[in-house]
């Protein structure tokens, strides 16, 4: 019995890969299908994983009916199996119904491959309808890391390293544009903590201890003699401490402290 599967996770966790390799899977067997995408990185009529594998697709917008394109295959006498439909976030809740309608109509399997949620945590229409409709919901066990080494579970945007909470929903970067994306756990996606202003602060930090040690200071963790909003003598970060006499910071770091300290 055909089936609608929608194969989900975060970023980076493989779902692209599993798709091409589900198509390989099938294809060895004989089966003949479609390959479907939408927004890829590696630009139109394609789909691609980032460990460098790829295959010829079908690109979607929003004037693609999937039962349309199948009838179309079908009765130019080309047999369709299955449907590969990777970035399903991108879709539109009608385009998915009309998936669910191949499989309950026409015995296609389709199997789905996409994220939940936006950078703002909120779901993507696509998404959520496949989800609603779906006979399963399989969640990659492949886990993304968060720069921390937490298993991450959000989708950041960034804007050269830094995360933004505003914009349209659908932004094509990750392309090496000024404009990326970055999987986070949920505690430092809260914070808009990213690995790059991660880096910035314990390199402010190493920094400022590199001056204490010229200086002739301590900084065995207890910075309150020096700042009152550094680090607590337990060694935790009440606050990006303020720069030292002397210190010369340059205003992009400036303002990024600003910001940091704004987040605790």
């Amino acid at each position: 019995m055909a089936e609608l599967v929608f194969f989900t996770g975060t970023m980076d966790c493989g779902k692209s890969t599993l798709a091409l390799q589900m198509n390989y899977n099938y294809t060895q067997r004989g089966l003949h299908g479609l390959i479907f995408t939408q927004n890829d990185r590696a630009g139109s009529g394609v789909l691609s994983s980032r460990i460098g594998l790829h295959e010829s697709a079908i690109d979607v917008d929003a004037t693609t009916d999937f039962w349309l394109t199948v009838e179309a295959t079908r009765q130019s006498g080309m047999d369709v199996d299955f449907l590969i439909c990777d970035e399903v976030q991108f879709y539109s809740p009608d385009q998915v119904e009309q998936l669910a309608r191949i499989v309950d109509e026409v015995g296609i399997d389709v199997f789905g491959f996409g994220i939940t949620h936006d950078f703002r945590t909120h779901l993507f229409p696509g998404s959520a309808r496949m989800i609603e409709l779906a006979d399963r919901v399989e969640v990659l066990q492949v886990p993304a890391l968060c720069w921390c080494g937490k298993r991450a579970t959000h989708n950041a945007r960034t804007v050269n390293g830094l995360m933004v909470t505003e914009g349209d929903q659908v932004v094509v970067g990750d392309v090496g544009a000024t404009v990326g994306y970055e999987v986070l756990c949920r505690y430092h996606h809260m914070k808009h903590m990213t690995a790059a202003v991660a880096a910035h602060r314990q390199g402010t930090l190493g920094a400022m201890d590199a001056r204490r040690t010229e200086d002739g200071l301590e900084h065995s963790g207890d910075y309150s003699e020096c700042e009152p909003d550094g680090i607590a003598p337990d060694g935790t970060q009440d606050s990006a401490p303020a720069p030292h006499d002397g210190d010369v910071i340059d205003d992009g770091l400036a303002q990024e402290l600003e910001e940091l300290e704004n987040m605790d």
